[in-house]
């Protein structure tokens, strides 16, 4: 008991200040894209990247790490998740991705939530996940509400940024929560921008009519900002028809920053995503359809979109998204197999680490914060024993920040306690 709490309050530690540290003799990847720099180095100062590459001067007085020639990348930024605000899926009392009675739906602010202390956050840390991409789960309306961006530092202060988006459900789900239709979804989200709007020109006297209003004060007001086109619209959608009704929207809605969250049919129109500049955050490996919306769906799906000229990153909707975010580089790895199936449409090993970093970073517009090691971004790097995109390859470090994180989880002091239980230790609810 005495080392799970210590864990915990290691979890619950006060925020550290940034700090600094030159990464060198690295097989360094920038996340962009580009190939691995042998011999390369990075420099991160207060917290930020200041420099990397090949022959980076170190600057006197910095804390030096040799790599060894080891792998050394960006943090892996989880492209969708439900981290920090489900623990147990079947107690209601550990969820908070959803409001199902409740009158407010698109200004709901899932940041003040996210809880540090939730036992996958050290997990996936551990695993080379830094950022995570957080999003609420609609109920009751078309509409979930606002996500945020948080990292998974081992401190009390998780979010990066709140309020950076508003997530949205369409195809089956919205229709369900529309009222039993797309046609019904797709006029809901019209009046909410149409009163969105009303709401921007004149606050004063926006016709609030509470609870049973169509659109509260609140919710109207969160939707000012997207229809200004100042926050991205993340919407869930996998039907290639419902991404064209959306695409036809935006000419109606110029100003509204679509990402498309799953599109397990996107490669059937990805030249129309392409045409529109719509990013999307999909499912990598989604071959079987377990809904009417993904008949379409293919492995290749993801490599066909990117030579298609799109915007991909990888997320994990509806795949276990609250835990499993340490899956993607599984995910992208299997991308990179797929390029030596015959037949078969996949990633290059850039691109496909591209794909779980600096991709879905700049598909919700930070990704001048996040997802590579270019100059100016945050100081997340990871150092790993072998290739990050091998199943077989573990963590050596996690720097968040330039801080460097703890990679002890729960699951190492269970292990440790019970492996070789002594006479005694057990608590007497084990006893028979």
């Amino acid at each position: 008991m005495k080392r799970l709490l210590l864990l915990s309050a290691a979890f619950l530690a006060a925020p550290a200040a940034a700090q600094s540290v030159a990464i060198t003799n690295a097989r360094l990847v920038i996340g962009d894209g580009s190939a691995p720099i042998e011999g390369g180095t990075v420099i991160v100062r207060d917290g930020r990247v200041v420099a990397a590459g090949k022959a980076v001067a170190v600057p006197a007085g910095i804390a030096t790490v040799d790599a060894g020639g080891r792998w050394v990348t960006p943090g892996i930024v989880a492209g969708f998740t439900r981290m920090g605000i489900v623990e147990v899926d079947g107690v209601d009392e550990t969820n908070d991705a959803g409001a199902r009675t409740s009158p407010f739906h698109a200004a709901i602010d899932i940041a003040p939530a996210v809880n540090p202390a939730t036992s996958s956050i050290p997990l996936n840390r551990a695993e080379g996940v830094t950022r995570a991409i957080v999003a609420p789960d609609n109920a009751g309306s078309i509409f979930a509400g606002q996500g945020a961006v948080i990292d998974l530092g081992a401190d009390r202060s998780p979010i990066t940024k709140a309020r950076a988006f508003q997530f949205m459900e369409y195809g089956e789900g919205g229709a369900r929560a529309a009222g039993g239709s797309r046609p019904a979804a797709l006029i809901a989200f019209r009046n909410a921008i149409a009163q969105a709007r009303d709401y921007a020109r004149d606050p004063a006297h926006y016709a609030d009519q509470g609870k049973d209003a169509l659109l509260t004060r609140a919710d109207a007001e969160a939707l000012v900002p997207v229809v200004n086109g100042r926050m991205p619209l993340l919407v869930h959608v996998e039907r290639a028809a419902d991404m064209l009704a959306l695409i036809e929207l935006k000419r109606d809605f110029p100003a509204l920053k679509l990402v498309f969250v799953g599109a397990g049919e996107g490669w059937m129109v990805a030249r129309e995503l392409a045409a529109a500049h719509v990013p999307v955050i999909a499912s990598a490996l989604a071959d079987l359809p377990e809904s009417f919306d993904q008949l379409g769906a293919t492995q290749s799906n993801v490599g066909r979109m990117k030579a298609a000229g799109v915007l991909v990153g990888i997320g994990t909707i509806n795949d276990d998204e609250a835990r499993q975010a340490r899956r993607e580089k599984q995910y992208a790895g299997n991308l990179v197999a797929l390029t030596k199936l015959p037949g078969a449409t996949g990633l290059d090993w850039n691109a496909a680490f591209a794909a779980i970093t600096s991709a879905p970073a700049e598909a919700i517009g930070l990704g001048d914060e996040i997802g590579s090691l270019k100059a100016g971004r945050r100081g997340d790097v990871v150092i790993w024993d072998g290739d990050p995109l091998e199943l077989g390859t573990a963590v050596a470090a996690v720097y968040i920040d330039g801080i460097k994180q703890p990679l002890r989880t729960r699951q190492d002091a269970l292990r440790e306690r019970y492996m070789v239980p002594q006479e005694g230790a057990l608590p007497k609810a084990y006893e028979r």
